[in-house]
């Protein structure tokens, strides 16, 4: 009997499934779900930077995905071997004893701080900064060594001290709290013990400050003196962590039930999106994956030779087998990419939905139907128009840092900006300063990676933005000087979480071998253009004026005025 297992993959936005044979990586079929409640914008706030995504959404996604996949492919339930889960992270939940969400008990319906704390939240930016000056003036251990040096307020640790603060409700009702990628996995698995349930390697090791050399997470006492519920949380957690390709428990009977299943399918510990999507795209040594799409994560691995007791500064972590069990998995990335494009596109769609929708010299199919013409070209037209602007010609200087700075150097209270700008500014130019802008940004993370001894020989670019864009994938690789191959799988995420499920259910004895098996081929590679590399060299000299400018005058003006008020 032929074997199968599936791939599920949360974003943002939405939650994939697919259907992979472990033969040869082949698709059977795919089903997506987007988040309703996340859609309608609730629970969020972007003016305060709160970004909470309701339970429901995923459960709900998980159920349809799921089943979609198992009734279009026509497979026999008992062929579907293995499941493994992504998601995005840090996106930490609070749950009650048994694991259940906070937000699916009584009273916590409604709560946004009940929710997940989506990866792209930063309202605890100065938990992080406390954090940070702690680990290096408390005497101990610096437990952000591991971390890239400098903790985020994308993680765990901020996150939870943050809610902890702000909501006493929740901190005294949960009893402990859960990664995403943790959360499904229990879900599903019928190993319902929270507290030795296998929890992921990558999420604990990335965002999480656990570690080998001080036998896990951080210290009580170090927690303590951030907040004492820090400290009790502790002793609700864990100290051991697991990779993907081990076996987290299989399917329980009510699973099982909804899904079409059996209870012999495999759960695997749960990965992050951006781990299984490296998987996905066949990374190897000297291979830097790039998954692009709203934010992006660079994702190397390494031996333990090469790294040994080295501390790579200002990434977001490196971790013995977050990607590669036997491997040191190091992260790095932008916490902003298709998203500083898709601000650009709002604000230029803002009189379409406040004056156009309004309107009454039409009727409201021709609203509509424009409404849906502008949304749908706008991107492509300033694409076109933007690279038929020469080099030559002036162009603003712009910064990524609309969502604040990932890596290097994570710093989310830096915000963008523009210069250069003049009568003559365009449309077309300013989308072209926000292009080369996140590829500037790249630049500074493969320019990190090489100053610390990480040396990069190969760039493989994965999801929507690397499939869809060849102006920003030629003008990446101009920025790079380094050729790009584009995986060709659509799921590349789903995929790689697909080849650790296989490996789980002992399809393969190792992640390398799946994933050389079941891994994405490459439909396309950019080589830099010998024409414009040397001026996007000189624009890249600009930006980091602009950057260093921004960074060290903008920030301690604003302090300086607020201080005085």
């Amino acid at each position: 009997m032929k074997k199968y297992v599936i791939g599920l993959d949360y974003g943002t936005d939405s939650v994939r499934a697919v259907l992979i044979d472990t033969e040869n990586g082949a698709e059977l079929a795919t089903s997506v779900s987007y988040y309703q409640r996340w859609k309608e914008g609730k629970f969020c706030q972007p003016e305060q930077n709160q970004f909470r995504q309701h339970p429901l959404d995923h459960i709900e996604g998980l159920e349809k995905t799921i089943s979609d996949v198992v009734k279009e492919s026509g497979v026999a339930p008992e062929s579907i071997v293995s499941i493994c889960i992504d998601t995005t992270g840090s996106s930490p939940l609070p749950v009650n004893k048994e694991g259940i969400a906070l937000a699916l008990t009584p009273g916590f319906e409604q709560n946004p701080n009940a929710m997940m704390v989506l990866w792209k939240d930063h309202t605890s930016i100065s938990e992080a900064e406390e954090i940070n000056h702690l680990a290096r003036n408390w005497g101990g251990e610096d437990y952000t060594k591991f971390e890239g040096g400098i903790y985020s307020s994308e993680w765990f640790w901020a996150k939870i001290l943050h809610i902890n603060r702000v909501d006493d409700n929740v901190k005294n009702s949960a009893y402990s709290w859960v990664e995403h990628c943790d959360y499904i996995t229990f879900l599903l698995s019928d190993h319902q013990d929270l507290s030795t349930f296998k929890r992921s390697r990558c999420a604990a090791g990335h965002k999480a400050m656990w570690h080998e050399s001080w036998d896990g997470l951080p210290s009580k006492d170090f927690l303590g003196q951030l907040d004492s519920s820090l400290a009790e949380l502790r002793d609700r957690l864990y100290d051991k962590t697991y990779t993907s390709d081990e076996v987290a428990g299989n399917l329980n009977l009510e699973w099982a039930a909804k899904l079409g299943l059996t209870t012999n399918t495999v759960i695997a510990v749960g990965t992050f999106d951006a781990h299984s999507g490296a998987v996905g795209a066949k990374v190897e040594e000297n291979t830097l994956i790039r998954i692009m799409g709203t934010s992006t994560c660079d994702i190397m691995v390494a031996p333990n030779e090469i790294i040994q007791d080295k501390t790579v500064k200002g990434i977001c972590g490196q971790v013995n087998g977050s990607v590669i069990p036997g491997l040191i998995g190091l992260e790095a990335g932008q916490s902003a990419f298709g998203d500083l494009l898709a601000w650009y596109k709002d604000i230029l769609t803002w009189p379409v939905h406040n004056i156009l929708m309004n309107s009454n010299i039409i009727d409201d199919t021709q609203k509509q139907l424009l409404k849906e013409e502008i949304e749908n070209n706008l991107i492509r037209n300033l694409t076109l128009e933007a690279e038929k602007i020469p080099l030559s010609e002036a162009v603003p200087i712009a910064l990524d840092w609309v969502n604040g700075r990932r890596t290097p150097d994570a710093n989310q209270e830096l915000k963008a900006a523009i210069s250069n700008l003049s009568l003559g500014t365009k449309a077309p130019h300013i989308f072209k300063a926000l292009v080369n802008a996140i590829c500037f940004g790249s630049k500074k993370i493969v320019d990190r990676f090489e100053e610390e001894g990480v040396k990069i020989e190969k760039v493989i670019g994965i999801g929507g933005v690397a499939r869809k864009s060849p102006f920003i994938m030629q003008t990446l690789a101009n920025v790079l000087n380094m050729p790009i191959v584009v995986a060709a799988s659509d799921q590349a995420p789903a995929l790689g979480a697909a080849i650790y499920a296989a490996v789980a259910a002992g399809i393969y004895t190792n992640v390398q071998e799946a994933s050389q098996k079941m891994g994405s081929d490459f439909e396309a590679e950019y080589f830099p253009q010998a024409e414009y590399v040397e001026k996007y060299a000189e624009l890249m000299s600009q930006y980091q004026i602009l950057a260093d400018f921004t960074e060290n005058n903008i920030k301690s003006k604003k302090k300086l005025i607020v201080d005085s008020l």
